[in-house]
């Protein structure tokens, strides 16, 4: 990600590249995005995800790459099951 100082326009280096040289040269990018604050990020990230699934044991995965209907679906059919009772 690049941001444009003259415009403030934000452009993307692979999806969505400055349309002329000229703006190219001059964009800059956010410190944020520099590769040893990502990989920061991404550790953190890591440990709370772990932390989270460790935490609900019974929580169940969602592949989201398909027809909507069918992520409904099975969303709904995993929801729907009665939970236990602790008595």
């Amino acid at each position: 990600r690049r941001t444009d100082p003259v415009t403030g326009e934000r452009y993307h280096t692979t999806f969505r590249p400055a349309p002329t040289p000229e703006i190219q040269a001059r964009l800059r990018q956010n410190p944020k995005d520099q590769e040893e604050n990502i990989e920061k990020r991404l550790e953190i990230y890591y440990g709370n995800v772990k932390a989270l699934e460790d935490f609900y044991q019974d929580a169940f995965y969602v592949n989201a790459d398909q027809d909507p209907y069918v992520v409904f679906e099975f969303i709904e059919s995993c929801i729907i099951k009665p939970l236990p009772c602790k008595k």
